[in-house]
């Protein structure tokens, strides 16, 4: 079993993910926001985990510069410590914040990828979510026609995102059916 690195690597070192925000920033003509010193970091969680944490709770009040940051976390195929959890809660934060066209295209384009290549994580119900949110835009052919339909999960996500009703989610016909409603009363 790999022990994830708590501090990060590569793009995803305190250092990295600052740098990349205060370039958003400007890209953005925005203010840095400030975020809690080292010293104020004692989670015992990680300084990247409570730096990301401090990115979504920017995604929440519409920061585009964390928005950036939590687009290219969503992007992200490699794992980190607390990596599930801080990539289901800034698929959240991205569904309630004022996105760019350009970031719901990324997120499309990513969702629909990650869908294609059958890959779905623990957080991609969290993913798909955002994309119902933010809607499909020209992805809907290729989300249709693209993607391995022999895999329930697959086509129950693809119906998820194309219809208002995508029927019981694979596994469940037995537990939701009438076998199940029968257990449930003689308890």
């Amino acid at each position: 079993m790999r022990k994830s690195n708590v501090e990060g690597t590569g793009r995803w070192t305190l250092v990295a993910i600052r740098q990349r925000y205060h370039q958003y920033c400007r890209l953005h003509h925005l203010e840095p926001r400030p975020f809690p010193s080292e010293e104020d970091w004692a989670s015992g969680r990680g300084l990247i985990v409570s730096l990301m944490d401090a990115m979504i709770e920017g995604i929440k009040t519409g920061d585009l510069a964390c928005a950036e940051i939590g687009v290219e976390l969503i992007e992200e195929d490699g794992g980190f410590a607390f990596g599930r959890i801080l990539k289901a809660n800034t698929a959240r934060a991205l569904g309630r914040c004022a996105l760019t066209e350009a970031h719901k295209e990324r997120i499309r384009r990513r969702v629909v990828e990650m869908l294609a290549r059958g890959f779905m994580p623990h957080e991609f119900r969290d993913y798909a979510r955002l994309l119902r949110n933010i809607g499909l835009g020209e992805h809907r052919e290729t989300l249709e026609h693209s993607v391995d339909q022999a895999n329930p999960w697959v086509r129950w996500y693809v119906n998820y995102l194309t219809r208002t009703n995508p029927g019981p989610k694979p596994g469940a016909g037995r537990e939701s059916g009438t076998v199940g409603a029968e257990r449930r009363r003689r308890v």
